[in-house]
């Protein structure tokens, strides 16, 4: 973990929509390392002089696991602002050869709502394994900020701020919405940080969390969708 959290005034958030507000807060901690996901991608592709870019893209490229989880194709970073909803990094911190992942979550806690979605549980199992398969265990993290908040005389009020590790989570209690595309979904104040083994446990432990639903749920939708319907097929 790169960012001291701490340091953050979130009550201050309402000043600005929240998520440029945290951008610009972790900004202030690291002026030179703090990106969009695209914009850092635009960084690399479009400037071609610096060693320091050189240095950065070839960094990069060594690490299949990172590489997968924030490339994105050359025609879709040429616009400096076109942001997508799929993209895995709402600021991205590179500072000593590390990468934090931080995404960005919002709550109205004046109304009830489902969890929000946080990631594919397919893409996570393919980071996990190549995680796996090219020993990265130590490359980057992934991490979540969610600030709740909610409106009083039009004007949006902090009222508390929560921040997880992805991997700190217990892998057994991440919920999968196979209804949702498959997302992983959990609000971050709800998020536990049991987990104490390493990166290789943690991935290993994921997988063999995410292979059991998968059967679990193939089961159900055979039962369900194909057994009624046997008897009719010639």
């Amino acid at each position: 973990m790169v960012v001291q959290y701490n340091k953050i005034n979130f009550a201050k958030a309402k000043q600005n929509t929240i998520e440029k507000f945290i951008l610009k807060e972790v900004k202030k901690q690291f002026p030179k390392s703090t990106f969009k996901q695209r914009e850092y991608l635009f960084f690399l592709y479009t400037n071609k002089k610096s060693k320091a870019i050189k240095d950065a893209k070839r960094s990069l490229f060594n690490k299949p696991t990172v590489y997968y989880l924030l490339n994105k194709k050359v025609e879709d970073v040429t616009n400096l602002f076109d942001e997508k909803q799929n993209d895995t990094a709402d600021i991205l911190v590179v500072k000593d050869d590390f990468y934090e992942i931080i995404d960005t979550k919002t709550r109205n806690i004046s109304k009830s709502a489902q969890p929000p979605n946080i990631i594919s549980a397919f893409k996570l199992a393919q980071v996990c394994a190549k995680m796996l398969d090219n020993k990265e265990f130590n490359d980057f993290t992934i991490n979540y900020f969610e600030v709740d908040w909610e409106l009083v005389a039009d004007e949006l009020i902090c009222r508390d701020a929560h921040v997880a590790c992805l991997f700190k989570a217990n892998p057994e209690n991440l919920y999968i919405n196979w209804a949702a595309a498959m997302q992983i979904q959990f609000h971050v104040c709800d998020l536990d940080q049991s987990f104490k083994g390493t990166m290789e446990q943690w991935t290993r432990a994921y997988l063999k969390h995410f292979v059991a639903q998968v059967y679990k749920r193939s089961e159900y939708m055979i039962n369900e969708f194909a057994k009624p319907f046997e008897k009719y097929i010639i």
